[in-house]
């Protein structure tokens, strides 16, 4: 299982950028993939969503990891 430092560290390492938490989160819920309530989050919508030419490294790393 890859923890959200797993992928932001892989992600890194293959890709050179490193995705903020909340972008992780976000493209779990792109993947129906379970994800908890932050608790600093407000309101429903995301504040900060992936942008979607980053959705791909998050996606490479959650195929590495077996989480799809």
């Amino acid at each position: 299982m890859g923890t959200y430092d797993d992928i932001a560290k892989y992600v890194e390492g293959h890709h050179r950028f490193v995705p903020k938490s909340c972008w992780i989160a976000h493209v779990k819920e792109l993947n129906d993939l379970p994800v908890r309530r932050a608790w600093n989050r407000s309101g429903r919508g995301r504040q900060v969503p992936c942008p979607p030419e980053k959705w791909v490294a998050i996606e490479q790393a959650f195929r590495h990891f077996g989480l799809i």
